[in-house]
């Protein structure tokens, strides 16, 4: 007789996707679309994300191996390798999946007049503005610019940079002013938009090809200022368990390691098959979110390696068995964004998406 499986997985929406891609179309509908797909596609899966995105334009990626399983799926549009080559032969592998690359530093320049190639690569010169991650300073922007334009290995320069609060009060001007004096006269491709100035600045920075990559996956770049309902956003990833076991509270009763919850009054506890083992944060207390059977509880005292407890006071007819969605959408159809996840946990959608660990199975809903 078959083991029965742990009651807990992650299921990948390519119909959100696809939803959540067309919305970034909507709101510029003028420019050409690079569907981020790095860290392994918001940790969704490269392979599962593709079939809902690949009505982009181009995918743009972090590493090369990404670039060679987005090739391996028989993509045979533009791939951006967001932070270019990390070492000279880098670019050989560049050349043989006809991958566009960022150019950021004097070193990636020189690899570039080193190499030997038949075709000339197209390249993305980036220009930090602001930032101070990766990019040439605006005083040396025009000079790289030059030399990359000089090179017979170099055939399209884009230009690029990234916006740093683009989701917040500071917002773009001091860098948008600061890419337009550096670039002013060049010619080339723009590419300034991540997700939040695609949503919230797509008049000013929606030019050639706009950068998506957390609002794909369903969550609101300037949450909590907005959640993902108010972008027309669907949540492209759900983890789900079950109620594993229920503990009946008396007052005074604790729950969980370090007794952090108390009880004030008779209750109904479940534990749920979810940890931070399997990437639920370990620093969501008392007081997360949760569905269980498609209806709002929170959870109690400290989350466990392999545990977690809801409260099921309010919920009769809740108990063993019964669904429990940590975030996304339930099989009933309730949503709970991963960012409200996020933030009673003290973090961002990006890091719950990425965390969920190898020993949770995932499949494509």
């Amino acid at each position: 007789m078959p083991s029965m499986p742990r009651p807990i997985e992650a299921l990948v929406h390519p119909e959100a996707l696809a939803h959540n891609l067309a919305q970034a179309r909507a709101r510029a509908p003028n420019a050409r679309v690079w569907a981020v797909v790095k860290a392994n596609a918001y940790g969704h899966g490269v392979e599962r994300a593709f079939e809902g995105l690949r009505a982009a334009d181009g995918f743009a990626c972090l590493d090369l191996a990404e670039a060679e399983r987005l090739r391996q799926l028989d993509w045979r549009g533009p791939i951006l390798l967001l932070e270019g080559a990390f070492e000279p032969r880098d670019l050989e592998l560049c050349s043989r999946l006809k991958l566009t690359h960022v150019v950021h530093s004097p070193a990636q320049i020189d690899w570039l007049a080193m190499h030997k190639t038949h075709e000339p690569h197209s390249v993305y010169l980036k220009l930090n503005s602001g930032m101070n991650r990766l990019g040439f300073a605006p005083s040396a922007f025009r000079a790289a610019h030059a030399r990359l334009s000089a090179l017979p290995q170099v055939d399209e320069i884009g230009l690029m940079t990234h916006f740093s609060d683009a989701d917040g009060e500071r917002g773009i001007d001091h860098q948008l002013a600061v890419f337009e004096t550096a670039t002013e006269g060049l010619a080339g491709e723009r590419s300034l938009a991540n997700s939040a100035a695609t949503l919230r600045h797509p008049e000013r920075t929606a030019q050639d090809w706009v950068r998506p990559g957390i609002l794909l996956y369903g969550s609101a770049p300037d949450h909590p200022s907005h959640d993902a309902a108010h972008w027309g956003l669907r949540p492209a990833m759900s983890l789900r368990s079950r109620v594993i076991g229920v503990q009946v509270l008396r007052p005074g009763d604790t729950v969980g390691y370090g007794s952090s919850f108390t009880a004030t009054e008779p209750m109904r506890v479940g534990t749920v098959a979810c940890g931070y083992a399997d990437g639920y944060p370990r620093h969501a207390g008392t007081g997360a979110p949760v569905l269980v059977d498609g209806q709002r509880s929170l959870t109690l005292g400290r989350v466990s390696m392999d545990m977690l407890a809801v409260d099921l006071t309010s919920l009769p007819a809740s108990g063993w068995g019964s669904e429990v969605t940590l975030w996304g959408a339930s099989s009933r159809g309730a949503v709970l964004p991963i960012d409200e996840v996020a933030q009673a946990a003290g973090t961002i959608g990006y890091e719950l998406m990425c965390a969920v660990t190898a020993r949770v199975p995932v499949r494509v809903a």
